[in-house]
């Protein structure tokens, strides 16, 4: 099962290098692809206890415009759990990380 799982990954990277190929070659192919192209950073935030963690995720535009984020609190072996964070939250975090990060709240 696992070796089935790994030839179709190795396929998927396969055909998505042939399409980052064409996007370097064609300034239409970038435009498209870039514009269907969202990405998230999770920044993992200090924590004294090793053993329980919390991070913020945020989720983003190709440019960098934030559009939406969670928070994501974990501890021990349990499942993360993971709240929405608010836009009037989500003003506050990006102002906060703006600095650093070069975030931007996508109104």
């Amino acid at each position: 099962m696992a070796d089935d799982l790994n030839a179709v990954a190795e396929k998927k990277l396969k055909s998505r290098i042939t399409k980052f190929k064409k996007v370097i070659k064609s300034d239409d192919e970038k435009v498209k692809f870039f514009e269907q192209l969202g990405m998230s950073v999770e920044v993992f935030l200090p924590t004294k206890d090793p053993e329980n963690g919390d991070s913020i995720i945020f989720y983003t535009t190709a440019d960098g415009n934030v559009m939406d984020a969670e928070y994501s609190y974990m501890e021990g072996e349990a499942e993360p759990i993971s709240l929405p964070i608010e836009d009037k939250n989500l003003k506050i975090l990006v102002e906060a990380f703006s600095d650093d990060f070069k975030l931007k709240f996508d109104e």
